[in-house]
């Protein structure tokens, strides 16, 4: 099997996976009362174990570069992200102040889990995936206090630290220090293979919970009217700065995991979290939807191309 469709073996199932959360929403089975609790126990318990799942354990997490280099990553290519986006949505004239800000913001932020987790894992390895989430510890940063506190809201700085240390970031600085200094073999067996069972959960039903916020949000928003925001956000995340994320990773001394994690990141659409983060902060829920929806439909196609391009030229 060549590269290419290697690539679209791993991500056909995600969107399959979204749309049965799509369906499941259709249908009645999965109904909007049960998002919030779904998506607590998800945030809060099962990607936490998750994060312990791929970090104990991982050689590539005990070499210094690998703990500083991939947040360092993952916080600047976010804040890139924001600062180019806001240029051309003030340069095209994407709308009004708040609409402008919620299109920076969104295009911005890439999806940095439950697409490029399962990608990873399936191309790579457990230490590269260790790698990524490490890596999005610089993203969680990135998003809450230069996204959140300065483009969608200045308001209440206090709360947004608070937000910073969410589970994931938590268990993130929890299991790197466990795994460096080797305390993980302490652990029994039958806690690691809890750890395992839990963590096995969270990505499918991250995805589930995403089809049905997509299909909640699909019937409020008129898909052919204002087709200039979605067009103009896969042009950048799916066009120009998969480009500049791979020159980066060509051009500077980086490890082979953190090449890896940069050249699946480079292909991602944007991340879904965002449209959430518009309705309590302030931003344009419609801005945010259809750049989210219109770059994670394009990338069905773009992901497997440039995940390609990224394995080549990096001699992945």
């Amino acid at each position: 099997m060549n590269t290419t469709q290697l690539v679209f073996s791993a991500v056909l199932p995600i969107f399959f996976v979204i749309g049965a959360g799509a369906l499941a929403r259709r249908l009645g089975w999965l109904d909007t009362e049960a998002d919030r609790s779904l998506m607590t126990v998800v945030v809060n318990l099962l990607y936490p174990a998750l994060i312990f799942s791929f970090i104990l354990g991982n050689d590539a997490l005990r070499q210094p570069s690998n703990l500083i280099l991939p947040p360092l990553v993952g916080l600047t290519t976010v804040i890139g992200g924001f600062g180019l986006a806001m240029l051309v949505a003030r340069k095209f004239k994407i709308g009004d102040q708040k609409e402008c800000r919620t299109f920076a913001f969104t295009t911005g932020i890439y999806n940095y889990g439950y697409f490029p987790v399962p990608i990873i894992a399936l191309l790579f390895d457990r230490e590269t995936t260790g790698v990524l989430l490490v890596h999005n510890l610089g993203v969680e940063v990135a998003m809450w206090v230069l996204g959140v506190g300065f483009i969608l809201s200045r308001n209440d700085p206090k709360s947004i630290w608070k937000r910073v240390f969410s589970g994931p970031v938590i268990a993130i600085l929890i299991a790197v220090p466990m795994n460096y200094f080797k305390i993980d073999q302490h652990l029994p067996n039958s806690a690691l293979e809890t750890i395992n069972l839990l963590g096995q959960c969270a990505i499918p039903l991250g995805l589930l919970l995403i089809g049905a916020t997509f299909m909640d949000l699909a019937k409020e928003m008129k898909i052919t009217s204002r087709v200039n925001i979605p067009i103009t956000a896969s042009v950048l995340r799916l066009g120009i700065l998969p480009a500049a994320f791979l020159f980066i990773a060509f051009t500077l001394p980086l490890s082979t995991e953190l090449k890896c994690v940069i050249a699946v990141q480079a292909a991602m659409p944007c991340g879904v979290f965002p449209i959430v983060l518009a309705r309590h902060f302030d931003g344009s829920p419609e801005v945010a939807l259809k750049v989210v929806l219109g770059t994670t439909l394009l990338s069905f196609l773009t992901i497997p191309l440039w995940i390609a391009i990224g394995i080549k030229l990096l001699d992945l």
